[in-house]
């Protein structure tokens, strides 16, 4: 009797061996998950497409952004223009027009010519003047722009004040020249050449500081 009192008492003591759950009472992924998972993995792809799509179109714009700047003569405008054939053409006149604007600039901005006949191949001059009317130290930089658009690969630019920011002391004076060629391979149809520069406030003088982030608007 005492033995068998004994057995019961340490029964609980022992330890039990486990039971494997079976199958049916494992969890099972339900079809809501699933289709969660599957439009997961089709958003993914989607998201890569449009990456590797993107990174193409910026290769792409290279070779596009290289004709823009050729047609237009927006590139290099910090530097002069390559002159290979300077032979004048004495028989035809092309007349060049000279303009002036001003960009949130406190300046006064003008040429001293407005208007020139130059024969293709002749080297001209012609003057800016730029005045600072405030009392404090201001930078610009000026960008010329040309009418109709495609005359600016025919209007060489041998020296420039464009090609350099100027910085003006409070009143100070400025006469810059812009030395220039009209290209003798000009179409015969391009009479009237239009010079526009404008001027931009960017960072370098004693005022506000402003980007030139619309530089390249005509």
């Amino acid at each position: 009797m005492s033995s068998q009192m004994n057995k019961r008492t340490t029964d609980h003591l022992l330890p039990r061996p486990r039971t494997r759950p079976r199958a049916s009472d494992t969890p099972r992924a339900s079809p809501m998950n699933d289709e969660l998972r599957q439009s997961n993995i089709v958003l993914l792809k989607k998201l890569g497409v449009v990456v590797v799509g993107m990174f193409a179109f910026g290769f792409a714009l290279v070779p596009l952004y290289e004709k823009i700047c050729q047609v237009t003569g927006i590139r290099d405008i910090g530097r002069a223009d390559e002159v290979r054939n300077t032979q004048v053409d004495p028989a035809r006149s092309v007349r060049v027009e000279f303009d002036s604007n001003l960009r949130s600039l406190p300046w006064t901005f003008k040429p001293l010519e407005t208007v020139l006949d130059v024969h293709p191949g002749e080297v001209r001059q012609v003057e800016y003047e730029i005045v600072n009317t405030t009392e404090r130290t201001i930078s610009g930089q000026a960008i010329p722009s040309y009418g109709p658009q495609h005359a600016g690969q025919y209007f060489k630019k041998l020296d420039c004040f464009c090609f350099a920011k100027q910085t003006l002391r409070p009143g100070e004076t400025r006469r810059m020249p812009v030395v220039f060629v009209v290209d003798p391979k000009a179409p015969a149809d391009l009479a009237t050449i239009t010079l526009s520069y404008t001027f931009f406030e960017v960072e370098g003088g004693g005022g506000k500081k402003l980007a030139v982030s619309d530089v390249t608007a005509r």
